[in-house]
């Protein structure tokens, strides 16, 4: 484990480091919104594409390789950058995940950033809670996810622990539970579109 660990991303003390996982089946510009828009917002050192090796919620097909790349090709910005981290770590959850890698970067200051439209079925994820109590998490606006992020049943368990949009920078430092919803311009690429629209992508 130590030896795979080292192959991290730089990870230092004091570093903000945002976490971006996904299935990226494929990765498509309303990803790259999400993150240069988390990376922007809370000021962050870093972010990392993290694609999953797998996703218990979804029937990912693509193999991991394809999924990958094209989280490298649209990663773009000296900012970003895509690890494959949690296959080559057997993984299937974030919750173990994210405690690998504070184990691993103990100093560094993660936090999990994910779109509006995950939010609304974050509390199907296992071990939901432990995640919201493990990293602040930093939520992007996307189209037609307002109402089901506002009212899922992470928003209303956790409300009083969300930072206002205003203050979203403050996130990235503050001791969790706390997470914040950020609004920003909507894009409305996604994957269900593009592999719907060329399967070969």
């Amino acid at each position: 484990m130590s030896r795979q660990l080292l192959r991290l991303p730089s990870a230092t003390e004091g570093m903000k480091i945002g976490l971006f996982g996904g299935s990226f089946d494929p990765a498509h510009e309303g990803h790259a919104h999400v993150a240069e828009t988390a990376l922007r917002r809370l000021q962050l050192d870093y972010v990392w594409w993290i694609p999953a090796r797998g996703n218990p919620l979804k029937d990912t097909q693509t193999v991991f390789e394809r999924r990958f790349a094209s989280a490298e090709r649209m990663a773009s910005g000296p900012k970003m950058r895509v690890t494959d981290i949690e296959q080559r770590l057997d993984l299937s959850y974030t919750n173990t995940l994210i405690q690998r890698l504070k184990t691993a970067a103990p100093k560094a200051q993660f936090v999990w950033i994910m779109g509006g439209d995950n939010l609304a079925t974050f509390h199907r994820w296992k071990g939901w809670t432990e995640i919201a109590n493990s990293v602040p998490i930093a939520v992007v606006a996307r189209p037609g996810s307002g109402a089901r992020a506002k009212f899922s049943k992470f928003a209303r368990r956790y409300s009083q622990y969300r930072i206002r949009d205003a203050n979203a920078a403050a996130a990235a430092i503050t001791a969790p539970p706390c997470w914040v919803h950020m609004r920003a311009p909507l894009n409305n690429e996604s994957s269900t579109r593009l592999r719907g629209k060329n399967n070969k992508w």
